[in-house]
């Protein structure tokens, strides 16, 4: 009685172990090391086959998170590549296939919407690890200053570009008005951009999605 209760413990452990921080479990040393655990767990409960079906479970969902979170690194390190100047590309394009974003999406609370959607697909890939790996490699208390070998904030580093990347669009918009307009429509277009994007600022707020709205001002 005392091992089966033990035994539920044990594997209480692991499962908020392995979901919330699974990347504790990346290398092949820690994995082995999980399996054996839990091949032992296993044996204490060979005559209904519980445990064996909880750790099975407990195991997949590892794998998927594992599996999850690679594909998502394979995906950012594509566009961590260096490209070609677009200041080039631009010139190259002729005027008439290069559209503002009123052309893509000229309602205010759609875009809003949509860049809501990019917070929330960044933010669900931010885990307790990649706060904790910034906690572990602080100099000190006085100074709070992360150490130049911190290698495993992906996800907190794509968020913070996500950020400098939207500020970028907005005034990327704004200013290019005078590479597609003549003098005497470009004040009147610009004027038109800028009370768009204040009004995709307010529709961000009232969704509540103030990150968004921070990059926009």
């Amino acid at each position: 009685a005392k091992l089966k209760s033990f035994t539920a413990k044990i594997i209480q452990l692991l499962k908020e172990w392995t979901e919330t921080f699974p990347y504790d479990f990346q290398d092949e040393k820690s994995m082995k090391e999980l399996k054996e655990i839990a091949h032992r767990i296993t044996q204490c409960d060979e005559e209904n086959g519980t445990v064996k079906k909880i750790i099975s479970q407990m195991t997949q969902n590892l794998l998927m998170a594992l599996s999850a979170r690679s594909q998502y690194q394979e995906i950012r390190e594509k566009f961590r590549q260096p490209v070609s100047d677009k200041g080039t590309i631009l010139k190259t394009k002729p005027q008439s296939t290069q559209k503002d974003i009123l052309s893509v999406c000229c309602d205010p609370l759609i875009l809003a919407q949509q860049l809501t959607y990019i917070e929330l697909e960044r933010v669900s890939n931010i885990y307790p690890e990649d706060l904790m790996q910034i906690v572990s490699h602080m100099d000190s208390l006085d100074n709070h200053k992360c150490r130049g070998d911190v290698t495993k904030t992906y996800n907190l580093e794509a968020y913070d570009n996500w950020f400098n990347c939207l500020s970028m669009l907005v005034a990327t918009e704004i200013c290019r008005v005078d590479r597609v307009f003549f003098q005497v429509v470009k004040k009147k277009q610009r004027t038109r951009m800028v009370e768009f994007f204040i009004d995709v600022a307010r529709e961000c707020f009232n969704i509540g999605n103030f990150n968004s709205m921070m990059a926009i001002i």
